[in-house]
């Protein structure tokens, strides 16, 4: 087991991403729901604004844990091809698909952000944090998204597949995992405690991050 829960991974990505502390332009971006708690964290540690992206995995038909894709909030959609050819999977599926993660998108923006304007992205150095990479494509819809407005984008993760990380250096300029293990199955496999973010557990750690930074 490497890590406790996300808060104990997020307290060790923050050493990752120590040369980061308190640079100005910098914008840390988490991955709803489970990338909160752990940029949470490093936000606190490193004295740098938190905010949320919001991109859902496309599920394949019957294996919805299986990534045929990815959507973000402004509608930039990846897929994994390879997937969707392997089970045949129709287009009307992928529509479906589409459709139904953008009204969640919709329901999160509404639920989380609670009215307040996202935070300005143009021109910034964006880290991007999620909780683990098993097959990044939520992670490189996001960083596609954000590559044409940020000045760069920087993949912070705890634990990741190594063929994932390597796949996503080609995506955003920088790629930070603590751990690459090997054989990589699942995320939660690597956490003591793995259970779901709730909605509520959202809002406060974004409500508790609009405070004033403490002093290291």
């Amino acid at each position: 087991m490497l890590f406790e829960d996300r808060r104990d991974a997020g307290r060790q990505l923050a050493h990752k991403l120590a040369h980061l502390r308190g640079q100005p332009n910098t914008l840390l971006l988490a991955l709803p729901r489970g990338g909160v708690p752990v940029a949470y964290e490093v936000a606190r540690e490193l004295n740098l604004p938190l905010d949320i992206f919001l991109v859902r995995k496309l599920g394949a038909p019957g294996h919805e844990e299986l990534a045929m894709g990815a959507l973000t909030g402004d509608g930039t959609c990846v897929f994994n091809h390879d997937v969707i050819h392997e089970l045949n999977i129709p287009a009307s599926a992928i529509d479906e698909a589409i459709e139904r993660e953008r009204l969640e998108l919709q329901r999160r923006e509404q639920q989380y952000r609670a009215g307040q304007p996202p935070r300005a992205i143009e021109g910034k150095t964006v880290v991007l944090i999620d909780d683990g990479l098993a097959t990044g494509a939520t992670m490189r819809a996001a960083v596609r998204a954000l590559r044409p407005v940020a000045s760069q984008v920087i993949i912070a993760v705890p634990v990741a597949a190594a063929s994932t990380c390597d796949d996503l250096r080609s995506e955003g300029n920088q790629v930070l995992c603590i751990h690459t293990p090997e054989p990589f199955a699942a995320v939660g496999l690597f956490y003591q405690d793995f259970r779901q973010t709730t909605d509520d557990e959202v809002r406060t750690l974004l409500a508790q991050s609009c405070q004033p930074p403490h002093s290291n």
